[in-house]
């Protein structure tokens, strides 16, 4: 009776705040301490690739420190701050060089507001929750963690400790998933049956991603001089260092970094990780999702290992009735995998784009290439748009964040929509660990699988001395 009561009070809590600015909520009283025009401190960790873009965006506000396992990337960011204050008359220091945020974090804490995380996956809840508990606001990239229990484990977290949050999924800035809650709350297609979506990652035959499909090859390279590679591999067990493949289908490729990580079990969450809670945020909150009765590998590559992903994967996750919403199921598809061709309505000849969603409901079609639009494209010339019930991003994705930090509403991928979202989007890998048609039926609320027990080990993991949760 007592997890009900709490797990109740979790998705309440969840729905109010993923929706707050529809029904005027304030943001909590400790954000409004701080005045909108004032400059937020913020630390960035991880900052190459992707983490480099936040150093561009959060050079507007004041960035005071710079941290990544690649001490030449951090210094790279620091002088890019540099060129940029220049350039804009600012008289300011250079931001702090950290290779470990974990020192950075004991050392500066004091001086900083906020944080973006941009590491790779295996790093995101280790990083947030220091954050965290330091009472720092926190702007993470996508999927928010590694493991489901990490999921909920920060969203509590944000909560109990009253700090603003946003994950980086960007696409939940634009109009694109408003227009589609919008017209699926409407029932422009009646109640949805199926919602099918695939990606290109980790690769298709006319653009290739990253490695997935392999076991990890042999041998080890020296760690470059820039490198802290102990940091870099975290709270994953240690391996040696290996630059590029030498042999076999990948022979000439990146092993681990930059970026080529995400195929690995230690170190990433797949194609599913890197793209599902871009694709399925909309689609969660469309749909009022709260958690998957269950999920089955269809079909994969054949090629997984304990080391790595399949190259190719279709998902399927069973949603129960919610409200005045039918049961429905999602099918997801990566590596050139693809809905069937009728589900598109596809003509001969046609294909499907490399990327893209199509909801299934009982009185018709949508898909969300090019924005939300009913299937065929003739049906959009008699069809009324409905009037917007959420209001629209006034800023950017990272913007907004920064205004929930000072006192504005709630970030629209705050952790209360990112937390259970990457719940359901990384239930998918676990499917992946059972092997094709081996259903895995889910108990959400209590994170484990009732029928097979064995995968719950995966559900959390064991992290190496010194960087425990």
């Amino acid at each position: 009776m007592t997890h009900r009561f709490n797990r109740r009070r979790f998705l309440q809590a969840s729905a109010i705040v993923s929706l707050a600015g529809t029904r005027g909520f304030a943001a909590p009283s400790i954000l409004s301490e701080r005045s909108p025009n004032s400059k937020l401190n913020i630390a960035g960790i991880g900052v190459g690739g992707r983490g480099h873009a936040h150093v561009e965006t959060s050079a507007a506000e004041n960035l005071v420190a710079v941290c990544d396992a690649v001490e030449g990337t951090a210094q790279n960011a620091a002088r890019w701050v540099g060129k940029y204050d220049q350039d804009h008359q600012l008289k300011r220091p250079l931001p702090q060089v950290f290779t470990d945020y974990r020192e950075m974090l004991d050392k500066i804490h004091k001086e900083i507001d906020a944080v973006f995380v941009g590491t790779p996956d295996h790093h995101h809840a280790l990083a947030s929750m220091r954050a965290i508990r330091l009472g720092k606001h926190v702007y993470c990239e996508k999927p928010l963690t590694y493991t489901i229990d990490e999921a909920r484990q920060l969203t509590l977290a944000a909560r109990e400790h009253k700090v603003a949050t946003q994950m980086g999924n960007q696409g939940r800035a634009e109009e694109g998933w408003r227009i589609l809650c919008e017209m699926i709350w409407s029932g422009a297609i009646g109640q949805v049956k199926e919602v099918h979506v695939w990606t290109d990652r980790p690769g298709i035959p006319s653009r290739f991603w990253w490695p997935q499909g392999a076991g990890r090859p042999a041998g080890s390279d020296p760690v470059p001089a820039d490198l802290k590679w102990d940091v870099w591999l975290g709270p994953a067990p240690e391996r040696p260092y290996l630059d590029t493949y030498r042999e076999g289908k990948f022979a000439g490729k990146r092993v681990y970094q930059p970026f080529v990580w995400r195929g690995w079990w230690d170190f990433g969450t797949g194609a599913l990780g890197d793209i599902g809670c871009h694709s399925l945020s909309g689609i969660f909150s469309a749909l009022k999702i709260e958690y998957a009765s269950a999920v089955e590998l269809l079909k994969d590559s054949g090629d997984g290992t304990s080391e790595m992903y399949p190259s190719a994967s279709i998902i399927r996750w069973d949603i129960p009735a919610r409200g005045d919403m039918k049961p429905c199921q999602l099918f997801w598809y990566d590596g050139a995998q693809y809905p069937p061709r009728e589900v598109g309505e596809l003509a001969e000849g046609e294909s499907y784009p490399d990327n893209g969603t199509i909801l299934v409901g009982d009185q018709g079609k949508l898909t969300l290439t090019g924005g939300p639009k009913l299937i065929p494209a003739g049906r959009m010339k008699d069809y009324k748009m409905p009037s917007p019930v959420i209001p629209r991003c006034e800023s950017s994705h990272f913007g907004e964040w920064v205004a929930a930090c000072k006192g504005g509403r709630p970030a629209f991928s705050s952790f209360d929509h990112a937390g259970p979202l990457t719940e359901f989007v990384l239930l998918g890998n676990l499917a992946v660990r059972a092997g094709v048609g081996n259903k895995v039926e889910w108990d959400g609320p209590k994170q484990q699988s009732s029928n097979r027990p064995e995968l719950n080990q995966f559900v959390k993991r064991n992290y190496r001395a010194g960087w425990e949760l």
